[in-house]
């Protein structure tokens, strides 16, 4: 059995598996069932190695020993790997998670915390801006500024990013209005979708042909995408100015023909 190389290589990265041990679990996939002699031949694995490459395969789960003389071995079903590699990533981010959560609570946290804001306090509020970038970064430091609004939201973006999103905005929009902070949210887009999701999310949504990415917090901060490709790295600005935030909230007002 011939097995290309791109494919081991990518088999070997998918399932976090050594060279020898790539191959000689396609070799068993391929074969079915198989001695360890057979297997090196087939994988062509020297057959010194292949004992300790099957135990080590047996203990992960990928390959099953049958009670045989010679002992045989069978190939785990992909399926089953896939499944069973997902859960165990599921239980170790979980575990980090709430390892991360007790953090917190701990004496250095307190120190670190104590580190920024002494750094802050003389930094000037009105001063602080910021290049963002990276998907997740931008996401984070949306979740703090309008976890921490006191009046208004602002947004402005395209209905394709809210139906992507609809999880996220949906709690976001519920703790907004929890708070009584008053929401102003404008839409571009396909007409039907903006509807289903203005039904969905029990908002009112403006529809306009602005194409442009932005949310504005108590027209004091803002915080505008940069990049619009999907295709290309996210990218934002963050400034925490009262003038040009609000008159950003001024222009938006006025774009919507109505007043604050």
């Amino acid at each position: 059995m011939l097995v290309k190389n791109e494919l081991i290589k990518k088999v070997r990265d998918y399932f976090d598996l050594n060279i020898y041990e790539t191959k000689v679990w396609l070799a068993l996939l391929g074969k079915g069932i198989a001695t360890a002699g057979q297997v090196a031949v087939v994988s062509g694995v020297p057959r010194s190695r292949t004992y300790d490459v099957l135990e080590s395969l047996e203990k992960r789960g990928f390959a099953i020993a049958k009670l045989d003389k010679p002992v045989k071995y069978i190939g785990v079903k992909p399926k089953i790997i896939l499944e069973k590699l997902k859960n165990n990533v599921r239980s170790e981010a979980e575990e980090r998670i709430g390892d991360l959560s007790k953090v917190k609570e701990t004496e250095e946290f307190t120190k670190i915390e104590s580190l920024y804001n002494l750094g802050m306090a003389p930094v000037k509020r009105e001063d602080i801006s910021a290049s963002l970038k990276g998907k997740s970064n931008i996401t984070n430091h949306l979740k703090e500024i309008l976890q921490n609004a006191g009046k208004e939201v602002i947004i402005c973006t395209n209905v394709d990013d809210i139906a992507l999103k609809v999880k996220l905005f949906n709690q976001t929009f519920e703790n907004l209005k929890k708070a009584n902070i008053k929401i102003k949210v404008a839409l571009s887009g396909n007409d039907k979708l903006i509807n289903e999701m203005s039904n969905k999310l029990g908002m009112k949504f403006k529809k306009v042909d602005i194409d442009a990415k932005f949310f504005i917090i108590d027209r004091k901060e803002i915080l505008f995408y940069l990049s619009k490709n999907t295709n290309e790295e996210d990218m934002a600005i963050w400034l925490n100015s009262e003038f040009f935030a609000e008159s950003f909230a001024d222009l938006f007002d006025i774009a919507l023909g109505g007043g604050k």
